[in-house]
């Protein structure tokens, strides 16, 4: 008996004594680094490796796909502020295809995060993780949908999706910061967009604004997990083109202190500066 409440005891004294336990998953951790590195293939391989281990798990598949968005994002050139202060190019996405074979793997990691994400949530519709996958997986579909196929009836329908997903997830997880990503993106994209075609999303029940949208994402660069440092550079380019250069700098600050070899960070913040 004494035995069993000393062994217990030392698993309290060394329970007590462990660090916190992050937030992210290590291998979710590791992959998103490289991500914000440009290390795009290195962090494709962290969440394949992820999906190998736990194949019926929505994010690895929904963080997959973010890794072919990000890299053709980088390639076009579209989260740089030459590409968001250009009002042409910022309402009628880029100029050049998109990487096709890219574009199929990212299509095709979306699909498969969507269908094990709804299989979960049939069995309960509370689960955070679909209900982030879902979130995250239809508002990446959407700015696809914007920014590279020029295809503004399915980003519609997506955007809906997406805000749809991330206020059920907020029911039932308040504090997912990364939520509001979707929705900030949402609201600043759509609140900037020429009159018209907020008039037509409009009666597609869709509204956008930036003021909001601006909150959104600076909710999801403070507290967020996953997206954070994505949140921060979307953040610092809506200031930029809301004339806030003191914010814009603050965030591209913290980025490219995070990520020195990142160097769309530092290229930023030198043209900033």
């Amino acid at each position: 008996m004494r035995r069993g409440l000393l062994n217990a005891a030392l698993v309290m004294l060394l329970a007590t004594n462990q660090p916190a336990r992050s937030a992210v998953p290590p291998d979710f951790q590791d992959g998103f680094r490289l991500l914000y590195e440009t290390r795009f293939q290195e962090a494709r391989w962290q969440f394949l490796q992820w999906e190998k281990i736990n194949p019926q798990d929505p994010l690895g598949h929904a963080w997959e796909g973010a890794s072919y968005l990000f890299e053709e994002f980088y390639r076009q050139g579209v989260l740089t502020s030459q590409f968001f202060l250009d009002d042409k190019r910022f309402s009628e996405g880029v100029q050049g295809p998109p990487n096709s074979e890219s574009r199929a793997a990212f299509l095709a990691a979306c699909a498969t995060a969507e269908q094990l994400a709804k299989v979960r949530l049939a069995k309960n519709p509370q689960d955070p993780d679909a209900l982030l996958a879902l979130t995250v997986t239809a508002g990446m579909l959407a700015d696809y949908a914007t920014l590279i196929d020029k295809h503004p009836l399915e980003s519609l329908r997506r955007i809906r999706q997406s805000e749809t997903y991330a206020r059920s997830l907020l029911e039932v997880k308040p504090d997912s910061a990364d939520a509001y990503l979707a929705l900030g993106a949402a609201n600043y994209i759509v609140g900037s967009l020429p009159l018209h075609k907020r008039l037509l999303l409009r009666l597609g029940g869709i509204q956008g604004d930036r003021e909001l949208g601006m909150q959104q994402l600076a909710r999801t660069a403070a507290q967020g997990n996953y997206l954070r440092p994505f949140a921060k550079i979307l953040l610092a380019l809506a200031a930029l083109r809301e004339k806030q250069p003191d914010l814009a700098r603050t965030e591209l600050r913290q980025l490219a202190a995070e990520f020195p070899q990142n160097p769309l960070f530092v290229r930023e913040l030198s043209l900033l500066n």
